[in-house]
């Protein structure tokens, strides 16, 4: 039976908006650094977009401290939120829950375990990947001595960095850029750990009903 607290229903009625300010964000965010030749009007539309997608997502953060009466324990057992309510670029992680909730309120079945880790985890790794990608581009292509230069430079760095390969054919060489790199490795480790463990158990698995619907003596 689904949770019927108040903190509940708030987030049902929620995540769907917060997906899509998600997105807003990440859209706001790419077209500010990308759009080297766009007007002034439009980049400040941008920026603004993308402080009222943060102020939307401070606010939701204390609603739903509010509504869970947990205080501090709030911050520890929803981590996730903090981290994307004080660093910028994971909020298009928000976008990963918008599969749960269309399910939900359409009463499909889920997939199953194995592949929902798979699917989260791509869809993870892609988006951590596309904001870090902007965000390295952003602090590095101007930077002296830069080998960074493009953003296809970065896309391509962020790859290698993501996939624990690391070519060092680029490299970040300002402080906020290696800073960006030690997330980026820890966030490639993690879900790229997650997929391989999924995948792993799922063929366990395979492999042992196998094993049971054989004959016996065969």
């Amino acid at each position: 039976m689904d949770d019927d607290s108040p903190q509940a229903r708030w987030e049902r009625r929620t995540e769907v908006t917060l997906a899509v300010t998600a997105l807003v964000f990440l859209a706001s965010y790419t077209v500010l650094v990308l759009g080297h030749g766009l007007p002034a009007a439009v980049r400040d539309a941008c920026l603004a977009a993308m402080l009222a997608a943060w102020a939307l997502f401070g606010v939701d953060y204390a609603v739903r401290w509010r509504l869970s009466g947990q205080r501090l324990r709030f911050v520890r057992t929803h981590w996730l939120d903090t981290l994307v309510l004080v660093l910028p670029l994971l909020r298009p992680l928000r976008v990963v829950k918008v599969y749960e909730a269309v399910q939900r309120r359409h009463g499909q079945p889920r997939l199953a375990l194995h592949a929902r880790v798979i699917v989260y985890s791509s869809l993870s790794v892609s988006l951590i990947g596309f904001a870090g990608a902007l965000a390295v581009y952003q602090v590095e292509h101007a930077a002296p001595h830069a080998t960074i230069l493009t953003f296809g430079d970065s896309v391509w760095w962020t790859c290698s960095t993501l996939s624990t390969v690391g070519y060092g054919d680029v490299t970040p060489v300002t402080t906020m850029g290696r800073t960006i790199a030690v997330g980026l490795m820890g966030c490639g480790l993690a879900l790229l750990g997650a997929v391989t463990g999924s995948f792993s158990s799922w063929l366990l698995q395979v492999f042992s009903r196998e094993g049971d619907e054989r004959p016996p003596g065969s």
